[in-house]
């Protein structure tokens, strides 16, 4: 049985309780001592979980509920798949409809527990411990795989397929059935799934062998800074991330870790050159023979490559990167290539003339070498300062999160006719945490919410990074089951201190509509089945576009100007200001947009092509890079979301959606007007943010802008696009 101390009182030295009462304002959130328990099948079915108005009983959720649930709705789903393969072994005449309704019904509850589940540990995994959530995740999934796993129940639909004659949404159900039956190897021989199987088994290990030396290599490199000079720029969260002690910032030593957030802090602000090469030179270096032997990766690597070859092959495609394409907008692999050579054409030539003109630059102010790649984003920031007055800690002072938080909702409302309502009355996880109705103008029913989020700014963790975001989705939409959506906006902004509210640089304000982006598809979908409905079956390389689409609305001075108000002095930024802040995106975006398209290319060779690892970056380096591969550089050994993630051949996905959203931009911004807004706000929810997965994405696309995608967009967003090179019918 499980056992738990709830709000649990820690005992603290003197100095202990001073330390914490410099870093938190907030009130403690309890802590546990947990006994994990095995997950239960037995009693009723998900009890206390959610309340009578079906919104999670946060008040009392415990983890043995959490546990106890997850075991009994993971049970059904399994136990009505199997009574459904009996009705189909038995001869019972069941159409499509029938069948998905069945199982979505029953899959309802299941994913609402999981998502609580979710959202809990993202906010504070003290609530959810790690090894709780694991237990948890990973019974949640066999239970949703098994409804794509059963051999009889995809040959009746496999049969319903060559009859045809159902609704549009029953048609993309059952694509969505075949196709995961497919990939999980219903069409082999009992031989070749056994087969199958093994092979699944040892890539798990070689992925996780992977993963596990990229976190050693990282823990194990550690720089000590004593020369305050040389941290004199960081910005407060890098400071304190690096300082010994936290609560003293601004007394060393600071130690610079391989973490990807300080490696990119310390190269861009810390002054000296050597300093920085030293630091990136570890990154680049992490878990290749050239660092530690005993955690070298380039062995891992071409096993996992030679594997997923092999899985491919099994399941009848001549690579892993041709699979990969089936689950994508795009394709096919030729249809991606041609999208890269057309953003490489106006990318290489805008990053050649960029990065001369950043020599110019740091040459002028006093710069006496060549600059290499990890000189590069220390001269960009000097560079924005001096010629653009563009100092990002400054600008911040604009941002105060609520501000922000309050604009964003108002932005919203205009672009969608909605409403968003606070509710403070409803059960939350923290105090700190609000959750909020979502009314929709557009449906008949306008006065009951279509959906409901909660915002949870302060998550305690911060083992994911600080200034990160989630969107969690609690619930979709399950017409079948008669539940609204619900979703969770996670962020891990430090928490107030002394009454002041945090600041958000450019980044966190495109990491927060980015966020909220994603949380209004899943909120406003119109699809009637789960499986479709918000991102579910969503093409992986379209899945971010809804956030990407609200995060280019920062383009427009005038929205930058509706989130803005000095935290001292509540005066909106200046309009001069809020012109130039668009380039800390498109400054260097050239030089940018060539990295990406090099990773994603990268991706896809080392899943495509037979050669060794190195000797496709060998290839593929020159032609999107300026600047010398290092000789030792061994980059690909710690890419962790290729290699240990589920982004395999699937790396391009970013870069894709940016590109679709680029192009849906592009009409909101032909006009920016409030009439306008409306208007092309309103068609971009009757598409893409009402469809979710029960469309082609492509499809989709369509009805929104009456033709294919282009890559122009993109290229104009970024001041890129020179009219006189063509491209293409692109």
């Amino acid at each position: 049985m499980l056992n738990i101390l709830r709000q649990r009182r820690l005992i603290l030295c003197p100095a202990q309780a001073a330390q914490r009462s410099l870093l938190h304002t907030s009130h403690c959130r309890p802590g546990y001592i947990v006994l994990v328990p095995e997950i239960g099948e037995e009693g009723p079915l998900g009890e206390g979980v959610l309340k009578p108005d079906g919104l999670p009983a946060f008040s009392d959720i415990t983890i043995e509920m959490c546990l106890g649930a997850i075991g009994q709705q993971a049970s059904a789903v399994e136990k009505s798949v199997k009574a459904l393969e009996q009705d189909i072994k038995s001869g019972k005449r069941l159409d499509s409809a029938n069948i998905f309704g069945e199982l979505d019904a029953v899959t309802g509850p299941l994913e609402t527990t999981w998502g609580v589940a979710k959202a809990l540990y993202l906010g504070n995994s003290t609530l959810i411990p790690t090894k709780s959530y694991m237990n948890i995740h990973e019974r949640a999934r066999n239970a949703r795989a098994a409804k794509y796993c059963n051999k009889t129940v995809y040959n009746a639909l496999l049969q319903e397929n060559a009859v045809g004659g159902d609704g549009a949404s029953e048609q993309r159900m059952r694509q969505k059935y075949l196709l995961e039956g497919k990939l999980n190897g219903l069409t082999l021989s009992k031989d070749s799934q056994d087969g199958l199987k093994e092979l699944i088994i040892q890539l798990g290990r070689e992925r996780a062998s992977f993963k596990n030396k990229v976190t050693m290599a990282v823990h194990s490199f550690g720089h000590a800074v004593s020369d305050f000079q040389l941290v004199r720029d960081f910005p407060p969260a890098l400071l304190e991330a690096t300082a010994r002690d936290p609560s003293l910032p601004l007394e060393g030593p600071w130690k610079v870790t391989l973490q990807p957030q300080i490696v990119e802090g310390f190269l861009k602000y810390c002054p000296e050159r050597l300093q920085r090469w030293n630091v990136w030179r570890a990154n680049v270096l992490k878990a290749s023979a050239q660092q530690d032997k005993a955690l070298e990766n380039s062995t891992h690597l071409e096993k996992i490559r030679g594997l997923r070859h092999r899985q491919a092959n099994l399941l009848d495609y001549s690579t892993f990167a041709d699979m990969s394409m089936q689950t994508k907008m795009v394709g096919s692999v030729d249809n991606l290539k041609q999208i890269f050579a057309k953003l490489l054409k106006f990318a290489g030539p805008a990053q050649s003339v960029e990065l001369e003109k950043l020599q110019q630059f740091a040459t002028a102010s006093g710069c006496d070498y060549k600059l290499d790649a990890y000189d590069v984003s220390y001269w960009r920031r000097k560079q924005l300062a001096a010629e653009h007055n563009l100092l990002e800690d400054k600008l911040s002072e604009f941002f105060p999160l609520p501000r922000v938080i309050s604009g964003l909702f108002s932005l919203s409302e205009k672009l969608f006719n909605i409403r968003i309502v606070e509710q403070p009355k409803a059960e939350v996880w923290h105090p700190a945490v609000k959750f909020y109705d979502v009314f929709d103008g557009d449906v008949s029913s306008g006065a009951t919410p279509v959906g409901g989020f909660y915002v949870d700014c302060f998550s305690k963790e911060h083992r994911f990074g600080r200034n990160n975001g989630w969107m969690v989705g609690i619930r979709n939409s399950n017409k079948s089951a008669g539940l609204a959506p619900l979703c969770a906006l996670i962020f891990n902004f430090a928490d107030p201190v002394q009454g002041r509210v945090p600041l958000l640089s450019y980044d966190d304000l495109q990491m927060m509509f980015r966020t909220f982006g994603s949380g209004l598809q899943h909120l406003l979908t119109q699809a009637g089945y789960s499986d479709l409905a918000g991102l579910s079956n969503i093409e992986w390389d379209a899945s971010q576009v809804s956030g990407y689409v609200m995060s280019n609305f920062l383009d427009d001075p005038t929205v930058l100007r509706s989130l803005s108000g000095h935290y001292a002095s509540d005066e909106p930024i200046d309009a001069a200001l809020s012109e130039k802040m668009p380039l800390l995106k498109k400054q260097l975006a050239g030089y940018q947009l060539c990295q990406e398209l090099y990773l994603a290319d990268l991706d896809v060779e080392l899943h495509r092509s037979n050669a060794f690892w190195l000797d496709i970056v060998r290839k593929l380096w020159p032609v999107y890079h300026c600047m010398p591969l290092d000789k030792k550089d061994a980059h690909p050994c710690s890419m962790t979301d290729i290699f240990s993630g589920d982004w395999a051949a699937a790396q391009f996905s970013h870069l894709y959606s940016k590109m679709i959203a680029a192009d849906i931009s592009s009409s909101f911004s032909a006009q920016r007007s409030d009439e306008n807004y409306a208007a092309v706000g309103k068609r971009y929810k009757q598409t893409f943010l009402s469809s979710g997965g029960s469309v082609p994405t492509v499809e989709v696309f369509r009805r929104f802008q009456g033709r294919d995608p282009s890559v122009e967009a993109l290229l104009k967003s970024l001041d890129i696009f020179e009219p006189s090179q063509t491209t293409e019918n692109n």
